[in-house]
């Protein structure tokens, strides 16, 4: 493995880094002499967290975003006040995520458009910020998007995406799952010949997160190996020039079959460019 991505000068956007994964990651890039964007939906907790980096890493160039990722137009209005703050963007980890809530609930959740919570949260705010810096992103190649997946994925259902028939939280979870790597070779392929490579992953299975702690009865990995994989897939030099993977911690792995499948990626795009107002093929081109 070859840690060769130099992160001196470089600035990164870390979604969810105030708990788990996102936070690790956060420290570790910040330690490695990057420009550090912070994000996460609760400003006390964030203000206490950026403090401490600083103190801890040495690093006074850390900056952190408050928004809910629940809420579509927050993430709009923070990718507005990324762009006008910073003038380039080298790697952007989308990280944020729920899981499949409380053991022993079940109830259907929205977001504050209207949308299902998990798809909202997991997928359609990614999807939206990743295309409002996309232009930031592509005129600093060679840059990165990574998109924190899961080995849990489940096929989309088109006539009921948001879930109204027969609702489970944790197939919830799965789809937009599965969306996001979905969403990372259709963006991947568009973007191929501008020096931005975009690949996502599933870190490790059942990490000791708060996330798997209130689902789950049990965990099967620590934060630390999670960190590892997404920091190998997200700055190593063997990473640097492979694009529109799906990695299962550090192997390119194959997702199932649905995110493989054409007509099933253009359905996507087309629902989330409606959902959000916005669409990359202008943008990428």
């Amino acid at each position: 493995m070859k840690n060769n991505f130099d992160l001196t000068g470089k600035t990164v956007l870390v979604t969810g880094s105030t708990d788990g994964l996102g936070k690790l990651t956060a420290e570790h890039l910040a330690r490695r002499g990057a420009e550090v964007l912070l994000h996460g939906r609760n400003m006390e907790k964030g203000a206490s967290l950026l403090s401490a980096l600083k103190k801890t890493t040495g690093n006074d160039r850390v900056f952190y975003y408050n928004a809910d990722f629940s809420s579509l137009k927050e993430v709009d209005a923070m990718a507005g006040r990324i762009v006008q703050a910073h003038d380039r963007l080298d790697l952007l980890i989308n990280n944020a995520g729920i899981g499949g809530g409380p053991r022993g609930t079940n109830e259907r959740q929205l977001g504050s458009e209207g949308y299902e919570l998990r798809f909202t949260v997991n997928y359609l705010s990614h999807f939206l910020l990743t295309l409002r810096l996309l232009p930031c992103i592509i005129s600093s190649a060679p840059s990165r998007i990574i998109n924190v997946s899961s080995v849990g994925q489940q096929k989309i259902d088109f006539d009921d995406v948001m879930l109204e028939k027969g609702y489970d939280s944790f197939r919830a979870y799965r789809q937009s799952k599965l969306a996001q790597i979905m969403f990372t070779i259709d963006l991947a392929e568009e973007l191929a010949d501008t020096g931005v490579v975009v690949n996502a992953l599933h870190p490790a299975s059942l990490m000791n997160t708060n996330m798997v702690h209130e689902f789950f009865a049990t965990t099967m990995s620590s934060v630390d190996e999670g960190a590892a994989a997404l920091e190998y897939v997200a700055t190593s030099e063997d990473t640097g020039k492979v694009t529109g993977l799906y990695f299962d911690g550090k192997r390119p792995e194959k997702a199932i079959e649905q995110a493989y499948e054409l007509d099933a990626r253009l359905k996507l795009r087309e629902l989330s460019a409606r959902l959000t107002g916005i669409d990359f093929s202008a943008i990428a081109s």
